[in-house]
């Protein structure tokens, strides 16, 4: 089986790597790295994001955490049995140490914070080796959730596989060459939450049937 290491000290996208730096010398307590995946390689459901929120993520070195996506992340995955917590942050405001994932991990198609929240598409390829050895490295992997399209896109690149068979839509199911299971969500990001696209109701259909799918 493929091995897999976190991208912990990479820069080979200069602009992430300055930014992050810059980051560093405004808030040194930040972690304003890659941001590693969370959970087992063993598990199997992968929940695959875009890439750590400036005051979520990046601040605090686990995905979704921090920031308004984990608020409806983390209670969906706690809810269907992926999670031993709802709640993602600790009385410190950073990462809750007692959460631990179950049968599921979650990491992201780019692992640094871009400047804007927007990746370049160069950047989302470059990234793109590390999702791909990640996925190579799940021997137990059954279903993937990606959540937004870009997300969507990015695991699309992972299998080489083209867009036109594989449209994006909110709770869209789609089978991979391996025998693997696609879901689509839209992004639980605070604006679409907040402009009525995605609901909590609507948000944890889908890992109620990720639930289901598994047993």
């Amino acid at each position: 089986m493929p091995t897999f290491h976190d991208p912990a000290d990479c820069v080979a996208c200069p602009r992430l790597a300055e930014h992050l730096a810059s980051i560093r010398q405004r808030d040194p307590d930040w972690h304003a790295r890659p941001v590693p995946a969370f959970g087992s390689l063993d598990a199997e459901l992968l929940v695959l994001g875009l890439g750590p929120g400036e005051k979520g993520a990046n601040r605090t070195g686990r995905p979704f955490t921090g920031d308004v996506a984990g608020e409806l992340l983390y209670p969906a995955l706690y809810r269907f049995g992926f999670a031993t917590s709802a709640e993602p942050l600790g009385v410190d405001n950073l990462a809750n140490p007692a959460m631990q994932l179950r049968n599921c991990r979650i990491t992201n198609a780019v692992r640094c914070l871009p400047p804007a929240n927007k990746p370049s598409t160069a950047e989302i390829r470059q990234c793109n080796a590390h999702l791909r050895n990640e996925l190579g490295a799940m021997a137990q992997l059954k279903i993937i959730v990606a959540l937004g399209a870009i997300a969507h896109q990015a695991l699309l690149w992972a299998y080489d596989l083209k867009p036109k068979n594989y449209h994006f839509g909110h709770n869209v199911s789609h089978a991979l060459p391996d025998g693997r299971l696609l879901i689509d969500s839209y992004h639980c990001s605070g604006y679409n939450w907040r402009t009525g696209r995605l609901s909590r109701e609507s948000f944890e259909a889908v890992f109620a049937g990720v639930q289901a799918r598994l047993g």
